[in-house]
């Protein structure tokens, strides 16, 4: 009798303790179901933002208007440069108007997360940490790192280990910031201020450097003839590209965008651009020789 009592309590356990388990998995079950409808949700609702701009009529993209050749501010206060006439380009062919958001490189890319612009076209690198938080159009621009230094004397710099120590001007969310960093040297961050700001703080030895695309150097470099300025004569590295910078999940407005980015490419539109604002094809990859700096996770 003594057994079966037992026997009977240890089959209520197991019922219980089955009952229990099979609630857990229900609610996780449950759990994951739910949280794979709120992804699904959020990507439905990232994926509908080209059909919001066709409703709008208007892609808003955002830009610095601070950069020589690739955004900024002419003779006549037009805003002008390669990356906005790109995206001019890109908006007519997908017959929408464009306005254009000024703001700092810092400020861009968390704009198009909340949602107030719709794209961000600065001369910005593809990076595969940015790529787990973006989308990217394929590339309209191709180019290396290069570094603006005092011409009397190179910045006291030969080598990308010479940084150690040196202060350079830069953005704080910029892929060349992070290079500077990971040599040692100090960033001193400026917000949406325009070229002349950087590099005359070069030439007033109050920094070191500027790190920085090669085209945007080259130029920067040469409409302040009076500064005590040049690109550095050997070093080049880090190879880059630049795109489009879209929200994650817009897959249809990047469809839509590389579409065009394609004709542009096959017309030769991409490289008339290029050669007017830089004077030599951008939209091609360099022939130089650039070293690749490992071990960066950009």
């Amino acid at each position: 009798m003594k057994k079966l009592s037992l026997l009977l309590i240890s089959l209520i356990i197991i019922a219980i303790l089955s009952a229990c388990g099979n609630a857990s998995e229900s609610e996780e079950e449950k759990g994951n179901s739910n949280e794979n409808a709120a992804e699904d949700n959020t990507a439905a609702e990232t994926d509908e933002r080209w059909e919001k701009v066709q409703e709008a009529g208007e892609l808003v993209v955002g830009t610095s208007g601070t950069l020589i050749a690739a955004s900024y501010y002419d003779d006549a206060d037009e805003l002008t440069g390669y990356d906005v006439e790109v995206m001019k380009e890109i908006a007519k062919r997908l017959d929408l108007d464009i306005s254009f958001e000024i703001m700092g490189i810092d400020s861009m890319l968390p704009a198009i997360q909340s949602g107030r612009i719709d794209a961000a076209a600065n001369n910005i690198d593809i990076t595969d940490k940015r790529k787990e938080e973006f989308n990217f159009s394929e590339p309209y621009k191709y180019s290396y790192t290069v570094m603006a230094v005092r011409e009397s004397d190179n910045s006291g710099i030969e080598s990308l280990e010479d940084l150690e120590g040196k202060k350079a001007g830069g953005g704080a969310t910029t892929v060349y910031s992070q290079i500077a960093e990971k040599y040692g040297a100090e960033v001193v961050t400026y917000g949406n201020a325009p070229n002349e700001a950087y590099l005359s703080d070069v030439s007033n030895a109050r920094t070191d450097v500027v790190i920085n695309d090669y085209f945007l150097t080259k130029f920067g470099v040469a409409a302040f003839p009076d500064f005590d300025l040049h690109l550095h004569p050997t070093l080049k590295f880090h190879p880059t590209e630049q795109a489009v910078v879209l929200p994650k999940g817009a897959d249809k407005l990047t469809e839509e965008i590389n579409k065009v980015l394609g004709e542009m490419h096959e017309d030769g539109t991409l490289t008339e651009l290029a050669i007017q604002f830089y004077e030599e094809d951008a939209s091609k990859e360099s022939e130089e020789e650039v070293e690749v700096i490992e071990g960066l996770e950009l």
